[in-house]
């Protein structure tokens, strides 16, 4: 299953696929396949992947897989707080905070509030890079997403716009995915989260 016609990925409609270990269940959101698949949502093999977005929740402690030659960027999207240990280092996230991290490092999660949800990006180290930005929406300025972003809104309610006037609502933890040149417009009252993914080999705009 793939993003609709404005790029729209319904967080209802996810597979939910439990982790190995019973730690917790992943949705895939959306992934690009490393041989050059097209992007898709719901169900790429977790090695097989350029990039990958997901949202995992997260209901005891204890250790992450392991993902060498991928970088990760984890972003607490509910819950209090989250402790990870990452090769003997403590790290605390707060709600709507980020890490950065090697997928190949020894990592391990503790909850001391209780259960949480995180958006999850992972990107091949060799060949692409990710960024996470939290931001604040707005009725009157709209958050413009293009092929290189990927928008997850966090909290409160949104509407997505297309080039051809065509709108959307958007619920929580809804994503926008546009393809190629498309730019999607957002708006509404709460939070986002805006992924960037960066080609290392990409010439930039001049």
């Amino acid at each position: 299953m793939g993003p609709d016609h404005l790029g729209i990925v319904r967080f209802a409609d996810l597979p939910v696929i439990p982790w190995h270990n019973g730690g917790g269940v992943t949705r895939e959101v959306v992934a690009s396949g490393a041989s050059g698949t097209p992007v898709t949502s719901g169900g790429s093999d977790p090695q097989d992947f350029d990039w990958r977005v997901s949202i995992a929740d997260v209901s005891q402690p204890g250790p992450f897989s392991a993902f060498p030659g991928v970088d990760r960027v984890l972003t607490l999207v509910e819950g209090e707080r989250m402790e990870l240990v990452i090769d003997g280092v403590v790290h605390v996230l707060g709600l709507h905070e980020s890490l950065s991290f090697d997928g190949a490092s020894r990592t391990s999660c503790s909850l001391p509030a209780g259960p949480t949800r995180d958006l999850n990006v992972m990107t091949r180290h060799d060949r692409l890079s990710a960024a996470v930005a939290v931001r604040d929406l707005s009725e009157t300025r709209p958050v413009a997403v293009s092929g290189a972003q990927i928008l997850v809104l966090l909290t409160g309610t949104a509407v997505v716009a297309g080039a051809d006037e065509s709108q959307a609502h958007l619920e929580p933890l809804d994503a926008v995915c546009p393809s190629g040149i498309h730019v999607r417009l957002v708006t509404g009252s709460g939070r986002v989260a805006v992924v960037r993914i960066e080609d290392h080999h990409q010439t930039p705009a001049q």
